[in-house]
């Protein structure tokens, strides 16, 4: 008897925690590169990423098919500020971070999901989410090179990183443009495992460019790293802002799934709700030693090829990642995983990223070249990749915390087409 996977069913089925167990895998390439360019233990990401799941579908009463994971919005705000205040103390300004999600989320019942569009329309979040990518292209490049992200240490021999990152990427486009069905929606994880592999065969040809002692190492069981936050005011400032733009492209996720699946999800269980378990899951994550989290395209696009519309799938996919998080062998493989794979992977993501922000300006409708939309953009861009630092003592405010905050209050001040009500 086949069964139908459309539906919302929280009983077990072994055909669920199959899917699930797939939906988990879609996500698990992007999942763990988050941690490992920040410092952060991937396996407490994946535990991380399993509980925020797991709270998101408690906030929503289980009724939307989303999986919550590592957000490359923070990126690198995460690898600033664990420079200037070290990680604990970023940690808990990414905790804090969360609390923009439930603000947002507040104002949104109160006001309608109406508000988020009059006070952060696709002008402002467009070009935000693009400063992203864009403050993150370096990162991406000196890691295909065989640098650091900073680019201080070179980790890997030129010529063999370049072999490297350029079979990594190959592999990748392979994957979204001739790949079908799930395939299309795993290229990371396909790009890193041919990546990865390359550097084996590399590796035993005499380049210098895999270390495999962590992995003899590691146990198999192993409780993971969980490290917690200290709270310091000039971090907590630093990240609030940054949480403007996932939370707003999150609502822009939750319209995607919705048209998959054919519900509106701004009804029931109504924006307000799923912004709130967003937050909460952020918050959660942080506390533990994760990062951020965010509902992953790469799995709405697993539901809309296999039509599998129930949400106690990603019950399941949660679990999943949790159990995962404890296989110490685990971190170990990819805390070897040598950087110019990562940086050929991340050359294609982070420019993405950038199309994604460009994408919501054309959906938008708007003329770029009107006087207001052309200042608008243009001070976000400049402001978010140019270097701009605003400081008041200890505290500094850049990139892009800096470029949301130009970004509305240039919306809230120019005068134009659209007026902003007063709250």
């Amino acid at each position: 008897m086949n069964r139908d996977f459309s539906q919302p069913d929280y009983h077990f089925h072994l055909g669920q925690w199959f899917i699930g167990a797939q939906m988990l895998f879609v996500a698990f390439g992007a999942l763990v590169l988050v941690p490992i360019l920040t410092g952060l233990d991937p396996n407490v990401a994946l535990f991380t990423a399993g509980m925020g799941t797991l709270i998101f579908q408690v906030v929503t009463r289980g009724k939307v098919p989303v999986f919550l994971a590592s957000s490359f919005a923070f990126i690198s705000p995460i690898i600033v500020a664990s420079g200037k205040w070290g990680m604990a103390a970023t940690l808990g300004g990414l905790a804090a971070a969360g609390l923009v999600y439930l603000l947002l989320s507040g104002m949104v019942r109160l006001r309608g999901s109406e508000w988020l569009e009059r006070y952060l329309p696709r002008v402002v979040t467009g070009p935000v989410i693009m400063v992203i990518g864009l403050i993150l292209a370096p990162v991406a490049v000196n890691l295909a090179l065989g640098k650091t992200g900073d680019g201080t240490k070179q980790l890997v021999a030129l010529g063999p990183a370049l072999i490297l990152a350029g079979i990594s990427l190959a592999a990748t486009i392979a994957a979204i443009i001739w790949g079908r069905g799930l395939v299309r929606v795993i290229p990371v994880l396909i790009g890193g495992i041919v990546g990865y592999a390359a550097a084996i065969v590399m590796d035993m040809m005499g380049h210098d460019v895999i270390n495999f002692e962590p992995i003899a190492r590691a146990a198999w069981f192993a409780v993971p790293n969980f490290t917690f936050p200290e709270f310091n005011i000039n971090a907590i400032l630093f990240m609030l802002p940054v949480a403007i733009a996932p939370a707003i492209e999150h609502f822009g996720d939750i319209i995607a799934i919705g048209q998959v699946t054919g519900r509106d999800y701004l009804k029931d269980p109504g924006v307000d709700k799923t912004l709130m378990g967003d937050g909460l899951a952020t918050t959660a994550a942080a506390l533990l030693g994760g990062p951020p989290n965010t509902t992953y395209s790469e799995v709405t696009g697993a539901v809309t090829i296999t039509r599998a519309f129930n949400p106690a799938i990603m019950t399941w996919a949660a679990m999943w990642a949790i159990l995962l998080a404890f296989v110490g062998k685990l971190g170990a493989v990819l805390a070897t995983i040598p950087t110019p794979v990562m940086g050929g992977i991340l050359m294609l993501l982070f420019g993405a990223i950038v199309v994604v922000g460009l994408n919501s300006l054309v959906k938008a409708g708007e003329d770029l070249t009107q006087p207001r939309n052309l200042v608008i953009v243009a001070l976000i861009l400049i402001s978010g990749i140019g270097g701009l630092t605003l400081s008041w003592g200890d505290f500094s405010l850049t990139g892009i915390g800096l470029a949301g905050i130009v970004g509305v209050l240039a919306n809230l001040v120019l005068p134009g087409k659209k007026v902003v009500e007063r709250l």
